[in-house]
């Protein structure tokens, strides 16, 4: 009750009720209740706060415990308790619990309070009876009534982001230190540590990695709890959320050799993940001059991109599963849940969407990823210099996989990833100032002059799925084309 009671008095120093809480002495009329927590829970979202509240035992004028003759045990609608008949009336999507607790007024004296707390609206707005409602000012109105404050509700309903939501709650600043490694966040941006936490939280609240609660304690975001995390098996609704890496003996999935997963967050295990992957891949030194060099069977900074780009495109919404890496002889499977926001034969010049803005704004501040816009440009260029094929993106129901290659012969690769590779090889060309000419393409793949029919071909079949196009008519061998959206 420690936390309810700081609850209670740090809502007691405002100076007058707002549109997320509510102070009452008596009155338990129940239509009144039933319509103040569909007010409450729709103007929490307008006010960005997780939780709204209605206290029983608070003079609402002066803000002095006084004490409350009924709670929520006592009273009844017929025969019926009135949280159950509530809950029959108001929409599911209602979040709200009643606590009963002593405080002691101004003599001393211990008096019964009633705290219900409403948790703001999420997926709709919350209605009682059908009807939703709004708060104006300290009057609880319908909301159709309200059209300007209806658009505000539902534009920041739909833009309510997994990031922002609560992780863990109640902590004082000494126990955040316990939950997340701050270091990492001071580390990686290039800030000296604050000597006093005060500086720190001010730091991690600006980010939005902890919030301070309205009872004077801290909570971390799930966007502080993804990142930083020193176990995400501390955040029960976050742990499936951490990176798993499977290797397997050949091309199949039949005989496992190693699985690991990575228990913190991105931001401290990003690296380490990285190189756990790095040292699993084949590699052969090749001798440049006087320098000896080591060449891994995938481009670093391709696997890089595609591991960053699955954490950060993810939809956490999804649960029970997070981002997979399956290492196999020949290829490297990245899949996580959700499916792209843009189309795929866009990738390269469209700007990027994310479903995790903040996460992805974070994670490219930290250094993790390669600057806006630009991961799927450094993935296919890479593979283009060490004459890979180039990486597949398969979308499925719920989830999206990109495929990395090792080496395969140009005669060896299907019809399907021939064409992909010439369509990805126009668009690099094109964003470039350059364009796809026989020549580039046998460039591409490694291949001689005597393989300029086989290239022709597929340039043409290219054409006849209009994934590309001429630039100009010229000579065969000579022609410039360029991408079908160019």
């Amino acid at each position: 009750m420690e936390n309810l009671e700081l609850l209670v008095n740090e809502l007691r120093k405002y100076q007058s009720e707002t549109n997320w809480f509510e102070f009452k002495c008596n009155n338990y009329d129940p239509d009144m209740i039933g319509q103040d927590i569909s007010a409450l829970a729709n103007s929490a979202v307008l006010a960005e706060k997780s939780c709204a509240y209605m206290i029983w035992g608070i003079d609402d004028r002066t803000h002095d415990i006084v004490g409350t003759e009924k709670d929520q045990y006592t009273l009844k609608v017929g025969n019926q308790e009135i949280e159950s008949w509530l809950r029959n009336l108001i929409s599911k999507n209602a979040e709200f619990e009643f606590h009963k607790l002593l405080m002691k007024d101004g003599n001393g004296e211990n008096k019964d309070i009633v705290v219900l707390i409403i948790h703001k609206a999420t997926g709709q707005t919350v209605t009682f009876k059908k009807v939703d409602y709004i708060r104006v000012g300290s009057y609880t109105k319908k909301l159709i009534d309200h059209p300007q404050l209806r658009a505000q509700l539902w534009d920041k309903i739909r833009n309510n982001h997994f990031e922002e939501q609560i992780a863990i709650k109640d902590l004082s600043l000494e126990e955040i230190a316990h939950y997340i490694d701050c270091s990492i966040y001071f580390e990686n941006s290039g800030i000296p540590i604050p000597t006093d936490l005060n500086s720190i939280a001010h730091y991690l609240m600006e980010e939005s990695i902890i919030v301070k609660q309205d009872n004077g304690k801290y909570a971390i975001t799930n966007l502080g709890a993804i990142l930083f995390a020193k176990k995400l098996s501390f955040f029960p609704r976050l742990e499936r959320k951490a990176i798993r890496v499977v290797q397997y003996q050949d091309k199949s999935r039949l005989n496992m050799l190693k699985e690991y997963v990575e228990n913190i967050g991105y931001s401290s295990g990003f690296n380490d993940i990285l190189r756990y992957i790095e040292a699993l891949l084949p590699t052969k030194e090749v001798i440049t001059g006087a320098k000896r060099e080591t060449i891994t069977s995938y481009p670093l900074i391709a696997l890089r991109e595609a591991i960053a780009n699955a954490l950060i495109h993810q939809d956490f919404s999804i649960t029970g599963t997070g981002v997979v890496v399956e290492i196999f002889s020949n290829r490297i499977e990245i899949t996580n849940p959700g499916i792209p926001l843009v189309d795929i034969y866009r990738i390269i010049d469209n700007p990027p969407k994310s479903r995790n803005e903040k996460l992805a704004s974070l994670m490219r501040r930290l250094r993790m990823c390669e600057e806006l816009g630009t991961g799927w440009d450094k993935m296919v260029t890479s593979c283009e210099l060490q004459q890979l094929p180039t990486p597949r993106i398969d979308i499925y129901e719920e989830n999206t996989k990109v495929t990395l290659f090792s080496k395969v012969d140009f005669f060896d690769l299907s019809s399907q990833d021939k064409i992909w590779a010439c369509y990805m090889h126009a668009c690099i060309q094109y964003i470039q100032g350059e364009f796809l000419t026989n020549s580039s393409l046998r460039k591409r793949f490694g291949l001689e002059e005597k393989s300029s029919a086989s290239v022709s071909r597929l340039i043409k079949e290219s054409c006849e799925k209009e994934i590309i196009k001429k630039l100009e008519e010229t000579a065969p061998r000579h022609t410039k084309y360029i991408p079908w959206w160019a």
